[in-house]
């Protein structure tokens, strides 16, 4: 399939396929012209690809899990233990966002002005 069908029927824009392909998480062959075509199964590598980006994964750790997730019999411990540390990052990330949101409204208090 071409890319713009790949893009219908992913919900992905040919933008992003594109980036997916630049990235090595989707391939393609080129025909004529230089037109990507797709295999029928790339529709669900995309929305693999766009699940695990939906999870907070960078497309360079997707890039390292991906082989494993999509493929249950090339799941090792090391897949947990990866998916663990991300699982970690952004935990942390969420507790800065806390403390950040703590600040501001603190601040939002200290600076409102009454409009009674």
């Amino acid at each position: 399939m071409r890319i713009g069908d790949l893009s219908a029927a992913t919900g992905a824009s040919a933008r992003s396929l594109r980036y997916y392909e630049d990235q090595g998480l989707l391939t393609s062959e080129r025909g004529t012209g230089g037109q990507r075509h797709y295999p029928d199964a790339a529709i669900e590598r995309v929305a693999l690809i766009k699940s695990l980006l939906a999870a907070g994964l960078s497309s360079a750790t997707i890039k390292d899990v991906l082989p494993c997730v999509a493929d249950e019999s090339a799941r090792t411990p090391w897949l947990a233990g990866r998916l663990a540390e991300e699982l970690s990052r952004v935990e942390t990330q969420m507790e800065d966002l806390r403390r950040t949101r703590d600040i501001l409204a603190g601040l939002v208090r200290d600076y409102r002005v009454d409009q009674r």
